[in-house]
């Protein structure tokens, strides 16, 4: 497999991961707050990830490395779970999963800023097609429905994609699961201490379905998915690979589905089945 088969691969397994995420913080919200929620995964990876890092014994990153460290913890760990998680007391979880489809879009951008990238004009062209059917779509379903929730996921949107150009930047040099590791460890100590501070009163009324959310989005969403996705996003190009985040709200809504009985309407079905068709075209003019 050459390397940017295997960057498109990698980068699958990671969108198929992440696709669960939004349905897994929409059940642990149920029960946990969005603040203990957010630094309690982070504290959590964060754990395990300095657990990896001591036990293959890696090489500590280099000043000039801190920066970007700090670039992507403040992205991925903290800022999109935190704005989702308060987004998804709002909108369903199947509602959000649609502005998923804007991360390509978002990462893309970043990844020219960022990862000095210059994709093609064609590519910007299926890139801005998909997020125009997404962006179309929660309009369509008027902003009345919970602007709160929209705004916060927009957020969430930008403060990802920078995260995850950052990352896939960091990685060419420190490895895709390193550079999550070392972002997780970055935050483990303010984490730790939010995670006491916000430690819920009682926990009589949380219930099992919470738990395995918080389970998920500890271990899958915060740590296993970025070690595929970082590579693959080092490996097959951040703009490029990033157009897989198109096929996210595919998988998500159908979790969203068959999990959480949310109504998946048939306009939601169709702008997913449009984004994805965009894939097979900005995947063709990304270099």
């Amino acid at each position: 497999m050459d390397k940017t088969t295997s960057g498109w691969f990698n980068g699958f397994l990671g969108v198929l991961i992440f696709s669960g995420s939004l349905p897994a913080t929409r059940v642990a919200v149920m029960d946990f707050s969005p603040v203990f929620l957010t630094v309690t995964r982070a504290a959590l990876a964060g754990l395990l990830g300095l657990a990896l890092l001591m036990v293959f014994r890696e090489k500590r990153p280099s000043r000039d490395d801190l920066i970007s460290l700090t670039i992507v913890a403040l992205g991925v760990v903290v800022g999109f779970p935190l704005l989702t998680a308060l987004a998804l007391e709002h909108v369903t979880s199947a509602h959000s999963i649609v502005f998923i489809g804007l991360l390509p879009l978002a990462t893309a951008i970043f990844g020219v800023l960022r990862g000095g990238e210059r994709p093609r004009l064609a590519f910007w062209l299926f890139s801005c097609l998909g997020s125009a059917l997404v962006a179309g779509f929660a309009l369509s379903r008027g902003l009345s429905a919970s602007p709160v929730g929209d705004a916060l996921m927009l957020a969430a949107i930008v403060v990802c994609g920078l995260g995850y150009a950052e990352g896939g930047k960091l990685s060419r040099r420190l490895g895709g699961w390193q550079v999550i590791c070392w972002a997780l460890v970055i935050s483990l100590p303010l984490m730790l201490v939010l995670s006491v501070v916000t430690f819920p009163p009682s926990l009589a009324n949380v219930g099992m379905p919470a738990w395995v959310g918080l389970a998920y989005v500890s271990l899958f969403s915060m740590l296993i998915g970025f070690v595929f996705w970082y590579r693959g996003l080092a490996q097959g190009g951040i703009a490029a690979v990033g157009q897989l985040q198109l096929l996210q709200p595919f998988f998500g809504l159908a979790l969203a589905a068959s999990l959480l009985h949310e109504q998946v309407s048939a306009a939601m079905i169709v702008v997913t089945l449009g984004v994805v068709l965009c894939v097979a075209g900005a995947k063709k003019f990304a270099k």
